[in-house]
């Protein structure tokens, strides 16, 4: 079987029927098998699978256990040389998942890759960007980037007709050779959820494998549909998980250092925030966020 697409659902029912229809609309040309792994949705996901696309392989979880998790209990269940974590906000466009597979059928030394992201609208958004690092991180909060990227590549001034060799695929399209995975192992689980994609690159590079940005594959992604839901929490969580990554990555002095930055980011937020506070309803939720953020940064 040439592909496998695991996509890891929490309570996006309609995105998710919306996903499943566009991967059959458009699927590749080979033999290849869709699994869902639902973590406990209350609404209805699961007997929708059920009911639409009795095809799907369909794995229901009685608590939500994750990203990472969910994909590392499909990941072992599925049997294509090729593995894609699919969002389920995503819709795939016509030829992307053959394309893919193709650029992996003529790449021998590509671990993973990914293709061009676009918005609702079809303006690009960016899915690909560096190797985070904290001196990355210290310019990217605060807001440097805008002067001069480090963090970030701006792929809408690259060529679109070839691929492009980066250093992380986000996790919303990520196709993974199922060859390097018994080398450098799963999604690490201790990544509830963001960053685990980030770690897996990580081990990739190291273990000498090439990522690629293919945008002349194309998918669709809503974004943030499950993310929406607990808002809060998942703020917390993308930090926290960066925490982890260093942590892993550098060490205990590299968890402190990133702490240190966002000690400094949250400072440096939280007066804009109070300034605003008359004038916008985000305002009051970005330093609402600020605050939580430093009461629990010991903790992270």
């Amino acid at each position: 079987m040439d592909l496998s697409i695991i996509v890891v659902n929490w309570n996006t029912r309609e995105m998710l029927s919306q996903c499943l229809t566009s991967i059959y609309a458009h699927p590749p040309e080979g033999e290849f098998e869709v699994l869902v792994v639902d973590n406990a949705s209350s609404d209805g996901s699961d007997q929708m699978v059920w009911d639409r696309f009795p095809q799907v392989r369909l794995i229901r979880n009685t608590d939500n256990v994750g990203f990472a998790q969910a994909n590392n209990q499909a990941i072992p269940e599925s049997c294509g040389r090729y593995v894609l974590l699919l969002n389920p906000d995503t819709e795939v466009l016509p030829h992307a998942l053959q394309t893919l597979v193709e650029f992996m059928e003529t790449h021998a030394r590509a671990g993973a890759i990914g293709p061009m992201v676009l918005n609702p609208d079809f303006t690009l958004q960016s899915s690909c960007n560096p190797m985070p690092t904290l001196w990355r991180e210290f310019w990217r909060l605060m807001l440097l980037d805008r002067f001069l990227a480090q963090s970030a590549y701006g792929e809408e001034n690259w060529d679109a007709t070839v691929a492009h060799r980066v250093e992380v695929i986000q996790g919303n399209c990520l196709l993974i050779r199922r060859e390097p995975l018994s080398d450098v192992g799963l999604l690490d689980d201790a990544f509830f959820m963001f960053t685990e994609e980030v770690d897996l690159c990580y081990r990739l590079l190291q273990g000498r494998w090439l990522i690629y940005w293919v945008p002349m594959a194309r998918i669709i992604h809503h974004g943030g549909q499950s993310t929406r839901q607990a808002f809060k929490e998942m703020f917390i969580e993308l930090h926290r998980s960066k925490v982890v990554f260093f942590r892993k990555t550098r060490g205990a002095w590299g968890s402190v250092v990133y702490k240190l930055i966002l000690l400094l980011t949250a400072l440096t937020r939280l007066p804009w925030g109070f300034i605003g506070l008359g004038k916008s309803n985000g305002a009051a939720q970005r330093s609402r966020l600020y605050l939580d953020l430093l009461r629990l940064l010991p903790s992270l």
